[in-house]
């Protein structure tokens, strides 16, 4: 993913979900993928998949069970 990518899906992520503390940073040994972090807390991985000259995005996050502990 190049910078302009990286800037519009951390906009759209943080008007989507109401949190400015939200960042999308590229990985450094990947091109098809960036991780997202809450407040430097890393919560998932977006991939880049395109097909048939249409672009998308997939947000993957996994949420452990020791995650949801006292909520």
């Amino acid at each position: 993913m190049n910078k302009d990518e990286v800037a519009r899906l951390q906009a759209y992520l943080r008007k989507t979900f109401g949190t400015p503390s939200l960042e999308v940073r590229p990985r450094p040994k990947k091109q098809d993928s960036a991780e997202v972090y809450v407040n430097n807390e890393f919560i998932a991985v977006l991939f880049r998949e395109e097909e048939e000259g249409e672009v998308s995005y997939q947000f993957q996050m996994a949420i452990l069970d020791l995650d949801l502990e006292g909520v």
